[in-house]
């Protein structure tokens, strides 16, 4: 950035560029991009086609916008997309972007220091010291959520009721801001609407998506469809379209361009294939099998639910069994426990324990506590091995049944699974993720404001108040004076 501001001969190339109006933009970028330097960088843009009817320089400030990627910074897809929408179209965004006049340019000595023309910091949260001594929380704190506000506008009422001029309190615990505002019929009717609005883009792409086939060009596909994504969730309240936009983009480079390029090459098939894994002997050993454009998931949850149903139900029996033993194992481990004499819990010590303590001194001993928890455990490590072992038969039936049903596959069918259950149904779940994280958001803030002024200084001061007396006479009774 020191290009921007320095001077002596840099002052004086610069003031020579703005005067003749080759700039037409600066970038700021943010800092720790670059390796051998944590230093901000910048992007100066140079056009001289219309230099002489130039009257400014459009300037952006995206510092902030970037992710962590181990040691240094990453722009993420989100934050070029911006970029590059906000320069295209001039566009004026607040603590982003602005067109500055030549004309302020020069009162500020031709200096191009990017914080002297966009005020990008955020705004302090300030402690309200009135709120504090006094109570309430300040209502300045709580207009600064406008744009929650304007979307619900009677959430606002049933949350908060005036205290005093400029303050107010809260209805309702913070222990209920959560379930409160979730139930509020103007935030669910924002979710349904949300999850409407997604559902008009996913049945316009999903027939698009349907046509795609061997020979297109993935990269055109994939462009069309990100753009198509950004301009259906422009304007919408709340709702930051290039946060929607990287949800796609995540899911782009995880899968869904590698089926695309699939696609392109192959067409609509799911071929499945063995994955073969070579020991250090060189022997070869089978792993299964796997398809990568239509993962065995979906063809079990659409052909084969009953089956899987019955799958999970063993699981959970297993889990149920295993869960108590390792409880009975635990219960009596002790010095006094039933397995204290045994130097390893297993079948083989269990069961000659168990006969030890039937026939003991020639008396029969059915009645005892230890001899109960032994045969307990015998009958779940029976039926825990017995729960093993069906469920390795199902798994193995339920795998043989997928495999078999891929070869069956229509191109029709093929393309209903991976573009309406697998791309669609993914970015769903990830955009549903994006709209929880909305609510998250008021409802994380307006628990921090409840919480902030919960107690003021002179319910403070009683209290400690209250509670040093009763300590006071609580070492009185014990004896001890000062």
């Amino acid at each position: 950035h020191g290009v921007l501001f320095r001077g002596n001969a840099e002052a004086e190339i610069r003031r020579n560029l703005v005067r003749k109006g080759y700039i037409k933009g600066i970038i700021g970028l943010p800092a720790n991009l670059f390796y051998g330097t944590g230093i901000p960088a910048c992007i100066i843009v140079i056009d001289k086609e219309n230099a002489h009817t130039r009257k400014g320089i459009f300037m952006i400030d995206a510092s902030a916008g970037f992710m962590k990627d181990g040691p240094k910074n990453r722009l993420r897809a989100r934050d070029l997309h911006k970029i590059v929408d906000v320069f295209s179209k001039a566009q004026d965004v607040k603590k982003y972007a602005r067109m500055v006049s030549l004309a302020e340019i020069e009162r500020n000595e031709f200096n191009l220091n990017l914080p002297r023309y966009i005020d990008s910091q955020e705004a302090e949260d300030v402690q309200d010291i009135a709120a504090h001594l006094q109570g309430g929380i300040p209502t300045v704190d709580v207009d600064a959520m406008q744009q929650y506000w304007e979307r619900f506008p009677s959430l606002r009422s049933r949350l908060f009721r005036d205290l005093r001029p400029g303050y107010v309190e809260m209805t309702i615990p913070a222990s209920k801001l959560k379930e409160t505002i979730f139930a509020h019929p103007e935030f669910s009717d924002f979710m349904t609407e949300m999850d409407l609005h997604f559902a008009h883009w996913r049945d316009e792409k999903a027939a698009s998506l349907r046509g795609f086939g061997a020979g297109l060009l993935p990269k055109e596909q994939i462009e069309r469809l990100g753009a198509d994504l950004l301009r259906h969730y422009t304007g919408v309240p709340l709702v930051d379209r290039y946060a929607i936009y990287q949800h796609l983009q995540d899911y782009l480079d995880e899968t869904m361009r590698d089926d695309f390029y699939l696609i392109a090459v192959d067409g609509w098939q799911a071929e499945t294939a063995r994955i073969i894994e070579v020991d250090k002997k060189g022997k070869e050993k089978d792993k299964g099998w796997t398809c990568d454009l239509l993962p065995k998931s979906l063809v079990v949850a659409h052909y084969f639910a009953a089956e899987a149903a019955a799958l999970d139900a063993l699981n959970a029996e297993l889990e149920s069994a295993s869960a108590r033993k390792a409880e009975l194992e635990e219960e009596q481990g002790g010095d006094e426990g039933a397995f204290a004499e045994l130097e390893r819990v297993n079948k083989a010590g269990v069961s000659a324990r168990v006969k030890e303590l039937r026939v003991e001194s020639g008396e029969l001993r059915a009645d005892s506590e230890e001899l109960a928890a032994l045969e307990e455990w015998l009958v779940l490590y029976e039926e825990e091995a017995r729960l093993k072992k069906a469920i390795k038969a199902a798994e193995a039936e339920l795998d043989a049944a997928a495999y078999a049903q891929y070869p069956k596959l229509s191109e029709d069918e093929i393309k209903r699974l991976v573009v309406d259950e697998k791309w669609l149904a993914t970015l769903a779940t990830a955009i549903q993720a994006e709209m929880e994280r909305i609510s998250q958001h008021l409802t994380q803030r307006l628990k921090e404001l409840a919480e902030r002024y919960a107690t003021p200084l002179p319910q403070m001061n009683a209290e400690v108040a209250e509670l040093e007396e009763k300590v006071n006479r609580h070492l009185e009774r014990m004896g001890f004076l000062w």
